[in-house]
């Protein structure tokens, strides 16, 4: 039967037919669904339509477990639902059948919940469990690569058929991004040598070396009555493992015979340049540390000056709109002279933008340009400052970049050339642009990453209680005690999906309680997430993190495990930070305690951590956790690991039933510390 219609003729939803849940609908579609006490979906939201297919119409008043329940199911569906009618609030992970018949793994919550006649029915709360996680900041960059440059880039998977083309490339080629996907070069611009071009991609593949400076030539739709020429550039796309995944073409065109050679050169130079850019600028969340790496890297090799400067408001969105609007902060700069008049303002001091100036508008408009001896009457408006006028008069060019991070304008990039050096032409504007957008998103990373210190307060209690995600290869059991419930510490652990089904498995505990330890644990947190993925091994995380703690203070102090498993490897790579030994239980052999350098605690500077590779098969368990589980006053480590040993000798049974068990042996009531534990068994 069909919705009813409005007078205008607008499909109205049937009664018991819920909303979409906002935003959620696009981050994470969440369904809501309600059954009376008879079992009879009464509510159906139009998120658990677009997940099950089902539309509100065609469920409402229908027996939900034959309409949402698989086969072979419903036994497990009465004992839930005997439980939740006796009041109990059941969480897990649950098949749901679609409506064309498929199963739809959803992580839910069923809660009881009183009918329109008084009884118990169920409320249940579902989302999605298949989805991966994705890197955000180094696909951030990726991404601002992509959109913001001139030059054609390209992603090739093994097999040499594009996977992504910028518009760029698109361009180029006359063709769009979307037909190159899954096509190969010879299929998609047949008219240039593309046999030898592949031939070429081909090796860079099999020797693992880039190729820089391979000349392509030939006519593409884009231009398909004159022969033009590009120059090519290959390199090997590895991952973390070292296994090669693709490669990265870059294409410039370079048909003016007469400036060929120059323009080959100039973009080995920008090749280079790109990929020093990415080990030099973001290394740290430090916002300061990142606006001088920008500096470092633009003087001398492109410019003779540079200068970073952040605006106000961005930096303090919580003062004023009046106290902060139309003024900058200098973060970092490098001058040739430092007895300059523009060297004066030093780093952590503050301007007010000149209105109507040049600087103005390209803050307000996002976009970059160069800087003329006509506009800097405009920039220097005060009468007193003919020195400073005079100095910029005197320079050879300038460019003015906005930092522009995910739509947002965050300050600019002013850099400069004297006399003596050859100003900036259109390519040395294009590879600066480039830098700046990735200079841009970097602190954008880092200004993000502040604001979550800040938060972390507020967020402690969610994040030390929240759901494990789905992890391809891994089943994962995860639990926080408190010793206090008023006095939240600093255990905490977490979960973090990496490329190529490899799966962070972290655990980690900042010495003291309170709301300064519990502020430090969401920080550190935050930091693994972000470095995790960045897709470094575990030392050097680890490494990273003891400079994070370090930057807290003189009195901070953390211990971590970070772990990375490889379900292609059968086995997990594991660093330690001062922190007690992870168990190891193979299938059918006794508990053992990983034996390798236990590292030395964030923060004090000792920064000796060593990655050791543990064999991880099928039906194995490790096993995180905090020294609450191990440590009391009436017994000392080696004890408390023997008891650990001997609580872990039925690894057999479901990992949760398991955990609690050992939580059950391990602790006594009350619990002297605050207690994390994590376990993964490889499936």
């Amino acid at each position: 039967m069909d919705a009813p219609q409005t007078a205008g003729g607008t499909p109205e939803q049937p009664l018991g037919a819920v909303g979409y849940a906002g935003v959620l609908r696009e981050l994470l579609p969440i369904a809501l669904w309600r059954e009376d006490s008879d079992g009879r979906i009464v509510e159906w939201s139009l998120a658990a339509q677009d997940l099950l297919g089902h539309r509100p119409q065609d469920v409402l008043g229908r027996a939900a477990a034959a309409l949402l329940v698989p086969e072979g199911r419903h036994e497990l569906a009465d004992q839930l639902t005997y439980r939740v009618q006796g009041g109990e609030t059941v969480v897990g992970t649950l098949a749901v059948r679609h409506r064309d018949g498929h199963e739809v793994t959803m992580e839910m919550w069923i809660v009881p919940a009183a009918d329109a006649r008084g009884r118990t029915g169920a409320l249940l709360i579902a989302v999605e469990t298949s989805q991966v996680l994705r890197m955000r900041d180094s696909l951030a960059a990726l991404e601002s690569l992509f959109s913001q440059s001139p030059i054609g880039l390209a992603t090739l998977g093994t097999d040499l058929r594009f996977l992504r083309v910028n518009d760029a490339l698109a361009r180029m080629n006359g063709v769009s991004a979307a037909a190159h996907t899954g096509r190969r070069l010879t299929e998609v611009v047949p008219g240039v040598n593309a046999v030898a071009l592949e031939s070429t991609m081909r090796e860079v593949l099999d020797g693992g070396k880039a190729v820089v400076d391979v000349r392509r030539t030939g006519r593409t739709p884009a231009d398909p009555d004159r022969e033009r020429t590009w120059s090519c550039s290959y390199a090997p796309l590895v991952d973390g493992a070292g296994r090669t995944l693709g490669l990265i073409a870059s294409l410039i065109d370079i048909t003016e015979s007469q400036r060929a050679e120059h323009e080959a050169a100039r973009a080995r130079r920008r090749f280079a340049l790109l990929a020093e850019a990415g080990t030099r600028i973001g290394t740290t969340l430090d916002l300061r540390q990142t606006s001088e790496e920008i500096v470092r890297m633009l003087v001398p090799q492109l410019a003779d000056s540079a200068d970073v400067q952040l605006l106000e408001e961005v930096l303090a969105p919580d003062e004023s709109t009046a106290a902060t609007h139309g003024v900058v902060r200098r973060m970092a700069a490098l001058f040739p002279d430092p007895s300059a008049p523009t060297a004066r303002l030093l780093p952590g001091m503050t301007s007010r933008i000149a209105r109507g100036s040049l600087y103005e508008r390209v803050i307000a408009d996002g976009r970059p340009t160069d800087l003329y001896r006509s506009d800097v009457p405009a920039l220097v408006t005060d009468p007193r400052a003919d020195e400073l006028r005079a100095y910029l008069m005197g320079l050879g060019s300038a460019r003015l970049i906005p930092l522009v991070a995910r739509g947002k304008v965050l300050g600019a990039v002013v850099v400069t050339r004297l006399r003596s050096r050859e100003p900036f032409d259109e390519q040395d504007s294009v590879l600066i642009d480039e830098l700046a957008a990735r200079a841009a998103l970097n602190i954008d990373n880092a200004l993000m990453y502040t604001r979550q210190r800040a938060a972390a307060l507020t967020l402690q209690r969610s994040l030390t209680n929240s759901a494990l995600p789905a992890v391809p290869g891994l089943e994962l059991t995860g639990r926080y005690l408190p010793a206090s419930e008023h006095d939240v510490g600093g255990d905490w652990f977490d979960v973090i999906a990496l490329p190529e089904g490899r799966t962070g498995l972290v655990i980690g505990d900042v010495m003291g309680h309170g709301v300064h330890a519990a502020a430090l644990m969401g920080q550190l947190r935050t930091a693994v997430r972000a470095l995790a993925r960045h897709d470094v091994d575990p030392a050097r995380l680890l490494r990273s993190l003891d400079t994070v703690v370090a930057d807290m203070g003189e009195d901070q102090m953390a211990t971590c495990v970070y772990a990375v498993h490889d379900p292609a490897s059968g086995g997990c790579l594991v660093a330690r930070a001062g922190h007690p030994p992870p168990a190891v239980v193979p299938p059918g052999g006794p508990p053992a305690f990983l034996d390798g350098s236990p590292g030395t605690p964030l923060g004090t500077g000792g920064r000796q951590f060593r990655t050791e590779r543990i064999p991880l098969p099928p039906g194995s368990v490790l096993v995180l956790y905090t020294d609450g589980l191990i440590e009391t006053r009436a017994a000392d480590l080696d004890q408390g690991l023997d008891r650990l040993a001997r609580a872990l000798r039925f690894p057999g049974q479901p990992l949760a039933a398991l955990c609690d068990g050992v939580l059950g042996e391990m602790l006594p009531h009350p619990a002297q510390d605050d207690v994390a534990v994590l376990m993964a068994r490889p499936l």
